[in-house]
């Protein structure tokens, strides 16, 4: 593993020539290594040549938590349908993103071969990034999430990721996120044309072994 201080992310290369990339964001209040753990259990990093990114949020003020300073992705005041989204925090985060893919790119693996994920915040950002991102990604994996900014979309998408795989998981007992939520998500994305695998696993707002390995079968079938 390499440890990358300076660019504040994780990155878990692989042993045998990098072929792809997936960039993955973090929940609220975590970190980069949150997911760090995730790798070995997919079991696929070696086989596909995947290099592992994982970004740290910057530190802000979380409304929801009393102003309390923690990492985030953006300010979050409500996690429901009617709560205002901080647009500016999550275009913020979505450069941060970009960076990021720009920094694969530089190192020669093509954009079609990049995958963005998140968890949380995090997939709200990566779902809210690769819509709108002016070259073809490989696809997008947004776990125990929603889309923000729902109402800006049709207007922002990019035609280059139209057709984009997304895959979704959503735990039906999710205290956090309410499945409700993801669902509506969902609804949207196919109503404007998005090809969505939708999954639901009995998990609160975690991931559970069958979503890990139906991840893995997921990511084996995109980047083969």
């Amino acid at each position: 593993m390499e440890f990358d201080q300076e660019q504040g992310k994780v990155v878990l290369e692989p042993r045998t020539p990098v072929t792809a990339s997936v960039i993955w964001l973090h929940g609220l209040g975590a970190d980069g290594h949150d997911f760090e753990a995730i790798v070995p259990e997919l079991g696929i990093a070696d086989e596909l040549g995947i290099r592992f990114i994982f970004p740290h949020a910057p530190h802000r003020p979380v409304t929801i938590n009393n102003g309390y300073v923690m990492r985030a992705w953006y300010d979050l005041v409500g996690i429901d349908r009617t709560s205002p989204h901080d647009e500016q925090g999550i275009g913020e985060s979505e450069d941060i993103t970009r960076k990021l893919i720009q920094q694969e790119l530089d190192q020669g693996v093509a954009a079609s071969r990049i995958i963005l994920a998140g968890f949380s915040q995090g997939g709200a950002v990566v779902l809210h990034t690769a819509l709108r991102y002016p070259q073809r990604l490989a696809g997008v994996l947004a776990l125990s999430t929603y889309l923000p900014l729902p109402d800006k979309l049709p207007a922002e998408l990019d035609a280059s990721n139209q057709d984009i795989p997304v895959w979704m998981a959503h735990g039906t007992v999710d205290d956090v996120v309410p499945v409700s939520l993801g669902e509506h998500s969902r609804d949207l994305l196919v109503s404007l044309g998005y090809h969505v695998d939708w999954n639901a696993y009995l998990m609160p707002h975690s991931v559970c072994p069958d979503e890990i390995q139906h991840i893995a079968d997921w990511l084996r079938k995109i980047l083969a």
